[in-house]
C-alpha cells in the first residue's frame, strides 16, 4: 500500500472493480484510525470500566453486611458458646461480640433464629432483581439514549439506591431495596462491555476487555479493605462508604467518557463519529477528515440491512439449541461464582483474608485465559475447566468435613479459580458463536443465566449452616455436570465472525461439510 492514509483492504476492493464509496466502509475507518492503542484509548477504557468495579462492590457487599455475627456468654452457668444453641438461651445470658446489634442485618433485625430463607432473602432479592431488570431494560431501545449515558444511568441509579438503604428499618423494607439495587445495576455489565468494545479495533478487543474484568476484581478486593477498616461501625456505614463515590463517579463518566462511534454513525451522526474517533487517536486527524465525506449514505445501509430480534433465536433451531446450552453451562457457573465466596465463611477462616484471596486468585485468570484460548480449542478448555473447579469443590467438602480447614481453603480457592476461568473462556466462546446481528442478545441470554445462579446460591450455602461445607459440594457437583453440555456446541477456535444470521449459517454449513470431507 503506497499511500499510508489510503484506507485499509482499500487496495483489494480497487483491484476487483468495486467502486471506492463501496469499498469504504464505516468499519474499515474505525480499524485504520484505532490500530494503534494510545494512552487515551486506555484512559477511555479504564474510565468506563470503573463501572464495574462500583459493581462488583454491591454484588459482594452481603457478604460483610448480611453476615452471621458472633457472640459471647453473659451468664456462663447456664451458656457455653462453643456447645451452647443460642436460640435455646434466654437473651439475657449472651451479647454480641463488641457490645452492638447493629455491625450485621441479622443482628440489627433479630433474624439470629430465623429461617435461612428469611435471612438469605436479601441476596436472593438482589438477584431476582437483576434477573427482572435483565429482561425488562433488554426490552428498551437505546436509540435515544445511546451506550455511554446507559452506563452513566445503570450506574447512577444503583449508587443512589444503595445510599437509601441505610434508611431501612426492618428486613422488607431492606429486601425491597436490595431487590431495586439488583434491578437497576443488572445490565450494566453488558453496557460497558459494548461500549469498550465499540471503541477498539479487531487487533485490540480482547485485551482492551480484559481491563473492565481486572477493574471488576479490584472492586472485590477493595470492599474487603473497606469492609475491614469499617468492622467495627455498623454495615450502614458500608453501603454508605461504597456508593458515595459511586456518585462521583457518575459525574465525571458523564462529563470526559466518549460516546460509541458505532453506535453514533448508526444513528446517521457522522460527523460525530468523527470526532470521537479524532479525539481518541489524535495522529489521524488529517486521515479521518478526508474519509468522512467518502462514506456511503445511512439511509441506503438501512435500507439493505435487515431486521433481527431476541425471537430469532426461537424461529431458528440451531440458534435457539446454543443459546439454551450456554445458559445451561453459565447457569453451574453462576451458581460457583456467586456461591463460594459466600460459602467461604463456612470454613474457619478470617473472612477479610478469605475474601481478598477469593478476589487475588481472579487477577491470574486475565492472563491464563488468553493462554488457554490460543493453545487449546473451546470445547475442551471449557470441559477440563468445570471438571477441574467440580472436583476441587467436593474435596474442600470432604477436607472440611476431616478438619482440615487450610487445605480445604485452598481447594475453595481452586473452586472459585476455576469458576472464574470458565466464565471468561463461556464469554469469548459465546461471541463467536453467534453473529453481530444477534450478539447483543446473546450476551444479554449469556448474562442473565450466570444471574440466575447468583440468585440461588445464598440459599445453598446458607445450608452449610446445618451441615457444614456441603454447599461447596453442590456447587462443585453443579459446575462440573453442567459444564458437560459443552460437547453439544460447536468448535469456533480460528473462524471468522459473522455479521447476518444467513452468514453464520452458510459459515456453519461449510464448516461441517468440510468436516466430513
Amino acid at each position: 500500500m503506497d499511500d499510508p492514509s489510503e484506507p485499509l483492504l482499500s487496495h483489494l476492493a480497487n483491484d476487483s472493480g468495486v467502486n471506492d464509496k463501496t469499498a469504504l466502509t464505516f468499519d474499515k475507518i474505525v480499524e485504520q484510525s484505532l490500530s494503534d492503542f494510545g494512552f487515551w484509548q486506555f484512559f477511555q477504557i479504564s474510565l468506563v470500566g470503573l463501572a464495574l468495579l462500583f459493581d462488583a462492590q454491591q454484588i459482594f457487599i452481603t457478604v460483610y453486611t448480611d453476615a452471621y455475627p458472633t457472640w459471647h456468654c453473659l451468664n456462663h452457668t447456664i451458656c457455653d458458646p462453643s456447645a451452647s444453641d443460642i436460640c435455646n438461651l434466654p437473651r439475657s445470658a449472651w451479647e454480641w461480640d463488641g457490645g452492638s446489634k447493629g455491625k450485621s442485618v441479622i443482628s440489627e433485625f433479630g433474624l439470629e433464629c430465623s429461617s435461612s430463607l428469611l435471612r438469605g432473602m436479601p441476596s436472593s432479592a438482589f438477584y431476582i432483581g437483576a434477573i427482572v431488570g435483565g429482561f425488562f431494560l433488554a426490552l428498551i431501545p437505546d436509540d435515544s439514549l445511546g451506550r455511554k449515558k446507559l452506563v452513566v444511568f445503570s450506574t447512577f441509579a444503583m449508587s443512589i439506591t444503595s445510599i437509601s438503604v441505610i434508611f431501612s428499618t426492618n428486613i422488607w423494607i431492606y429486601t425491597f431495596l436490595k431487590f431495586f439495587i439488583g434491578f437497576s445495576r443488572s445490565q450494566t455489565w453488558s453496557y460497558a462491555l459494548v461500549l469498550i468494545s465499540e471503541r477498539v479495533s479487531t487487533r485490540w478487543r480482547p485485551r482492551a476487555t480484559m481491563i473492565p474484568f481486572t477493574l471488576f476484581v479490584l472492586g472485590f478486593m477493595s470492599l474487603s479493605g473497606i469492609a475491614y477498616l469499617a468492622q467495627d461501625s455498623s454495615w450502614r456505614y458500608l453501603y454508605l462508604y461504597t456508593s458515595v463515590p459511586a456518585i462521583f463517579y457518575c459525574i465525571f463518566l458523564y462529563l470526559f467518557a466518549l460516546e460509541s462511534p458505532r453506535w453514533l454513525h448508526m444513528q446517521g451522526n457522522d460527523k460525530e463519529a468523527i470526532d470521537v474517533l479524532t479525539k481518541m487517536s489524535p495522529k489521524n486527524k488529517d486521515y479521518l477528515e478526508s474519509v468522512v465525506s467518502k462514506l456511503p449514505h445511512e439511509q441506503e445501509n438501512f435500507e439493505q440491512v435487515p431486521t433481527y430480534s431476541i425471537k430469532d433465536f426461537f424461529f431458528r433451531k440451531w440458534a435457539f439449541r446454543r443459546i439454551l446450552v450456554v445458559m445451561i453451562i453459565m447457569f453451574g457457573l453462576g451458581i460457583s461464582y456467586y456461591g463460594v465466596p459466600l460459602a467461604a465463611r463456612d470454613i474457619d477462616v478470617n473472612i477479610y483474608l478469605s475474601e481478598t484471596l477469593n478476589a487475588l486468585v481472579e487477577l491470574p485468570t486475565f492472563v491464563i485465559t488468553p493462554i488457554l484460548l490460543e493453545r487449546f480449542n473451546r470445547r475442551s478448555s471449557v470441559l477440563v475447566n468445570t471438571l477441574l473447579g467440580g472436583a476441587s469443590g467436593v474435596l474442600c467438602f470432604v477436607l472440611s468435613i476431616l478438619g482440615k480447614t487450610e487445605i480445604a481453603f485452598a481447594f475453595e480457592l481452586g473452586t472459585f479459580f476455576c469458576a472464574r476461568i470458565g466464565f471468561n473462556l463461556m464469554a469469548v466462546f459465546m461471541v463467536e458463536m453467534f453473529p453481530t446481528c444477534v450478539r447483543s442478545s446473546a450476551t444479554m441470554m449469556f448474562r442473565q443465566a450466570l444471574v440466575v445462579g447468583g440468585a440461588c446460591c445464598p440459599l445453598i450455602a446458607s445450608i452449610g449452616r446445618y451441615i457444614p461445607s456441603v454447599s461447596f459440594a453442590i456447587f462443585g457437583i453443579a459446575m462440573s455436570g453442567l459444564g458437560l453440555f459443552v460437547l453439544i456446541l460447536p468448535e469456533t477456535k480460528g473462524l471468522s465472525l459473522c455479521d447476518s444470521m444467513e452468514e453464520q449459517e452458510k459459515r456453519d454449513q461449510a464448516v461441517n461439510t468440510s468436516h466430513v470431507c
